[in-house]
């Protein structure tokens, strides 16, 4: 049987967890940084038909 845990253990344990969740933190900003931009800006403006698209009526 185990006896109470003392003050000195709980705090190692805080430790341990907050250093857990400081290098997950860091992992997940890597990964975040690794991956910008997501995608291409929107494009706003629609680029003229070319000519395999004349078929396809536009309206402006």
């Amino acid at each position: 049987m185990t006896g109470p845990r003392t003050k000195g253990a709980e705090v190692a344990d805080k430790i341990a967890e907050v250093a857990e969740k400081r290098q997950l933190d860091r992992a997940l900003e890597e990964g975040l940084e690794e991956t910008f931009p997501g995608s291409d800006p929107v494009n706003v403006t629609q680029p003229p038909p070319s000519k395999a698209d004349h078929h396809v009526k536009r309206r402006d």
